[in-house]
């Protein structure tokens, strides 16, 4: 692949972005399109499109990391995953004793859902 020529229109690199993210919500498209369908023809003609998507945009995605134009970012070191766990579970729990602390403060009893019908009373009784 030429990096750039003169006359292009955009830059190699952002023209195979573009076709690269293109492709990724069109298999979004796709999926959507498949979850849905009700007639099973229509559903495996949107199964096969995406898989045929999928696999352009695994070519597209080779060929950009072959020549430089796509960098993945690199893995996470275990400790750093613990970490953001334990960080992400401690602000949950913060949270639910913030929300227990006003219910309780306003004199409220724990949130219960309330149901989204008035209870029906019985016309035999």
């Amino acid at each position: 692949m030429n990096n750039q020529q003169n006359n292009q229109f955009m830059p190699e690199t952002d023209l195979m972005q573009s076709i690269l993210d293109n492709l990724k919500r069109t298999v979004r498209e796709y999926t959507t399109a498949t979850t849905e369908a009700a007639c099973p023809e229509v559903r495996q003609m949107f199964t096969n499109l995406t898989m045929d998507t999928l696999k352009l945009q695994g070519q597209i995605f080779n060929a950009m990391q072959q020549h430089n134009m796509y960098q993945t970012p690199g893995n996470a070191l275990q400790m750093d995953l613990n970490k953001e766990i334990q960080t992400q579970m401690q602000t949950k729990q913060e949270l639910a004793q913030f929300i227990q602390s006003k219910n309780v403060a306003a004199g409220n009893a724990p949130y219960v859902q309330k149901p989204n019908v008035d209870l029906h009373t019985p016309n035999y009784m």
